[in-house]
């Protein structure tokens, strides 16, 4: 079974319970049950191992010390990762850096028609790379993303949260995430295709 598919049938009501009534050893349950999956999504959002671990921390920091202001209206996941959300982003304006990165990316609030000219790939691509090499190759990708998009397509197609839960995270419309989704998928498969191309090789869109 998956650790999506884990947390998708865990129910983390009793725990939270616990925790807002002072429980620590609830609320540290909660820390260990989806302490890897924050890490891995802001690793993501901020790219960097050391940046991932301080966002790690402050949220469940703060999530401890705003307990009492979770109502349950979402799952506690969805509360923690918007957290987690807000604390990277904080750390990619705060970040020293020569290039600039733009937080603020004007997105429609109806689905996207964009159109894109994209080669077709024709072989299955885990027959010429291997799986790690796929995964870099993907991961590379996504990292290339600006952090509106990269963030919704993290969310939505890596963490697996629903377009409601994604919604409800970074605090913006249904179809705001639709459309970032779609943008950030468009964008995926435009760069990988003209990767593949570069490297000669025809192979199958497996996004």
């Amino acid at each position: 079974m998956s650790e999506t598919t884990v947390a998708e049938v865990f129910d983390e009501a009793p725990l939270v319970e616990r925790a807002r009534s002072g429980d620590t050893a609830a609320f540290s349950e909660l820390v260990n049950r989806y302490e890897r999956k924050i890490f891995r999504l802001a690793k993501h959002i901020t790219q960097n191992d050391e940046d991932a671990e301080d966002v790690l921390q402050e949220t469940f920091l703060k999530a401890y010390s705003h307990l009492e202001s979770f109502q349950g209206h979402s799952k506690f996941y969805t509360w923690i990762v918007r957290i987690a959300v807000n604390e990277a982003l904080m750390k990619l304006r705060k970040r020293k850096s020569s290039r600039t990165v733009s937080l603020d990316e004007p997105t429609d609030t109806g689905e996207d028609t964009m159109v894109r000219e994209i080669a077709v790939w024709e072989e299955n691509p885990e027959q010429k790379y291997s799986r790690d090499e796929l995964r870099e190759i993907l991961d590379k990708a996504v990292e290339s993303l600006k952090p509106a998009f990269r963030t919704v397509f993290v969310l939505r197609d890596i963490e697996e949260l629903s377009t409601e839960e994604t919604a409800t995270a970074l605090d913006i419309s249904i179809p705001a995430v639709k459309s970032r989704l779609l943008r950030a998928r468009l964008q995926l498969r435009e760069k990988l295709t003209k990767f593949f191309r570069r490297k000669g090789d025809d192979v199958f869109a497996y996004l």
